[in-house]
């Protein structure tokens, strides 16, 4: 039973990595029509492309790390339930954020930027509350790591895998490889809540600072998804008896 699970984890990993990788692809001539003919004149540059350190770029590196999560964890909880109803909105919830996090990966590809940064995650909400905007509204009261507290531009604490706001831990993670159904189904949800919370706060905090329209436009998106999908397992949780 160990080797299996072990094997299983180790193959579903690449699997995860190559469909958000085949979305990109499949989007990535999509989004240079929608950036390239979108008006960008709030936010550019000199060369008319976000800066490295911009909050463009920002938030499309971390909320790419983000979905991937959301990916994973959905399609461990198709393999530990039989439900219908939460296997089709885990299959939901992986196909919108590898698709959105493809987008993101290619924009970042169109800017000329890498698609990883040697700074810590959260760092371009950071550098923008130093600026004395607050990008930090809507990010109170989160799970796993909670955000109050946070001034003077204080940052998320990263711990046991969990990089940014709402991201299961690597413990969390292993228990919902191991729960079966309706406990899978209930961990499952109460996980992904607080993941969709976490990125809501992300979503808006990029709402206030990207200047690209397409990309705010883009987060805008998935703060209205994220927020109905939130009710929605609110409602599914309830059905089971629990509480997210």
């Amino acid at each position: 039973m160990t080797d299996g699970t072990t094997v299983g984890r180790a193959s579903r990993q690449p699997l995860v990595a190559g469909i958000a990788a085949a979305l990109a692809v499949l989007t990535l001539v999509a989004v240079g029509v929608l950036w390239l003919t979108s008006d960008r004149s709030e936010g550019a540059t000199g060369t008319g492309t976000p800066k490295d350190t911009s909050a463009e770029a920002g938030f499309a590196r971390d909320m790419s790390v983000h979905h991937q999560q959301a990916v994973e964890m959905s399609f461990i909880v198709r393999d530990r339930t039989s439900d219908e109803e939460v296997r089709r909105l885990a299959f939901d919830i992986a196909s919108t954020q590898a698709t959105q996090a493809g987008m993101l990966q290619g924009w970042l590809d169109m800017w000329g930027l890498d698609r990883t940064s040697e700074d810590p995650p959260m760092t371009w909400m950071k550098n923008a509350s130093a600026d004395g905007t607050d990008g930090m509204d809507g990010m109170d009261g989160m799970d796993h790591g909670s955000m109050k507290g946070m001034d003077g531009g204080a940052a998320y604490k990263p711990h046991d895998g969990s990089l940014m706001p709402g991201m299961a831990t690597n413990t969390q993670l292993d228990e919902l490889r191991k729960a079966k159904g309706k406990a899978a189904e209930i961990l499952y949800l109460k996980l992904m809540t607080a993941h969709h919370r976490g990125g809501v706060g992300m979503a808006e905090g990029a709402v206030e600072l990207v200047k690209d329209p397409t990309e705010r436009h883009l987060a805008q998106t998935m703060v209205q998804g994220q927020q109905s999908e939130i009710q929605l397992m609110a409602d599914m949780l309830k059905a089971r008896g629990a509480s997210s």
